[in-house]
C-alpha cells in the first residue's frame, strides 16, 4: 500500500492564518509568511516516496483554490477540532499515513522519511515540537482509526502531545525528531 503525507493547510486570507502570529508582527506580514512557507515546504517535501495531499480549509475555497500548485490533491478537513480532522484525514489516507502542519519551517523529506520508516515496526508515530504539541501524527493504518480518537486532548497547549499519547493508549507509538513550530514572533526562524 502506497505511503500518503497529507498535508494540513488553511487558504492563506488575511485574518484567517497565523493570527497568533499576526497579534506579534502584524497580520499582513503573518499571512504572507505563511503563504511562502507553505510554497518552501511543498517544494521540499514533494518527492517519489509517498504521495502528498493538501487537506484544506475552508472545504470549498479550499479545494478551489489557486493558491497553491494545482497537481497537489485535495481533500476538505470538514468541520469539528484538530483532532477530529486529523482522524478524519487519516482515515481517508487509508494507511500507512503521515500528517503535518504547514507551519514547521525545519521539515525535510528525511523527517517524513523517518515518520513513515517508523510505522513499520510502530502503530503510530508522533514528531514532538518543542511546545509540548506535535508537528507529525501518523498511523500505520489510518482506516483503522476510530472516527474519535484524538477527544479530551487539549489542542495548542503544552499538553497536545501527552494528551494525544494517552488517547492512543494501548498502541505501539514511537517519537521522532523534535522540530520548531511557528506560533508567535518569538518562534519565527
Amino acid at each position: 500500500m502506497r505511503s500518503t503525507l497529507v498535508i494540513m493547510v488553511k487558504v492563506p486570507r488575511l485574518g484567517r492564518v497565523k493570527t497568533r502570529l499576526g497579534r506579534d508582527i502584524g497580520m499582513v506580514p503573518a499571512t504572507w509568511w505563511f503563504r511562502h512557507q507553505v510554497r518552501r515546504l511543498l517544494r521540499q517535501i514533494e518527492g517519489p516516496r509517498w504521495d502528498v495531499v493538501l487537506a484544506v480549509a475552508p472545504d470549498i475555497e479550499g479545494v478551489s483554490s489557486r493558491c497553491w500548485p494545482a497537481h497537489f490533491a485535495r481533500w476538505p478537513q470538514g468541520r469539528g477540532n484538530l483532532g477530529d480532522r486529523m482522524v478524519r484525514m487519516m482515515r481517508c489516507a487509508g494507511g500507512p499515513v503521515c500528517v503535518i502542519g504547514a507551519d514547521v519551517p525545519g521539515i525535510t523529506r528525511a523527517h517524513i522519511a523517518d515518520g513513515f520508516a517508523a510505522l513499520g515496526r510502530h502503530d503510530a508515530v508522533f514528531g514532538p515540537a518543542l511546545d509540548g504539541g506535535y508537528w507529525l501524527i501518523g498511523a500505520k493504518l489510518g482506516s483503522v482509526l476510530h472516527p474519535r480518537a484524538l477527544d479530551g486532548v487539549r489542542w495548542s497547549s503544552e499538553h497536545a502531545l501527552a494528551d494525544s499519547r494517552a488517547a492512543l493508549a494501548g498502541k505501539r507509538i514511537a517519537l521522532i525528531s523534535t522540530l520548531a513550530d511557528v506560533d508567535t514572533g518569538d518562534d519565527l526562524p
